[in-house]
Formats: C-alpha cells, structure tokens, sequence
C-alpha cells in the first residue's frame, strides 16, 4: 500500500530555514508527480507546492514563491522541500502527497512552527 513518511519539521525562528524530507514506498515513486501541502490550525488543507514525475518541472503558491524550493530523488524514493526565510504564517502540519494537489493518499505530517 502507499506509504509516505514525512521528516524535518520543528521549531524555527522567523527567518530561518528547515528542509522537510518524504520517503515513500508501496508504488512506483517514479511515475508519479508528487505534492506539498499543508493545514494551519483551525484552516483546510492549502497546495504549496508540485513537482512533475522527473523532477523537470516545479510550480509554487503564491504565499511560497521565492522562498520555498521543491526537489525529488527518484533513486532514494524521496521528495525534498527546502523552506528558507520563513514566516510565522508559515506554521502548519505539512504533508506530502502523491499526484497534483490536495486529493492524493499523504503521510502522518511533520509540523513546523516558526516563532520567536
């Protein structure tokens, strides 16, 4: 079955960087375009980022563009989301997802909180 295992979140202050890590496992990682998202507290889920099944392509919400990049390795079975000057709205449980989107099967989460 899917399996999506996501790491790397924690506390952080404004400004600083974290990089999230998502091993998966139970399909072929390879021909699957895969997705961040992320759900602050007491809101929905919101897409923050997709990266094509080759890793050639990438795209960004508004609210991340510029500071967060998106990148996969297909041999570790593995996607990547480096997050750089953070924000205090950047608080959130933040999952992976298989496929484009919102709609795919995602991991336990790894929450981020920026404070100072």
């Amino acid at each position: 079955q899917v399996q999506l295992v996501e790491s790397g979140g924690g506390l952080v202050q404004p400004g600083g960087s974290l990089r999230l890590s998502c091993a998966a496992s139970g399909f072929t990682f390879s021909s699957y375009d895969m997705s961040w998202v992320r759900q602050a507290p007491g809101k929905g889920l919101e897409w923050v980022s997709s990266i094509n099944y080759v890793g050639g392509s990438t795209s960004y919400a508004d609210s991340v563009k510029g500071r967060f990049t998106t990148s996969r390795d297909n041999a570790k079975n593995t996607v990547y989301l480096q997050m750089n000057s953070l924000k205090p709205e950047d608080t959130a449980v933040y999952y992976c997802a298989r496929g484009f989107g919102v709609a795919g099967p995602r991991g336990q989460g790894t929450q981020v909180t920026v404070s100072s």
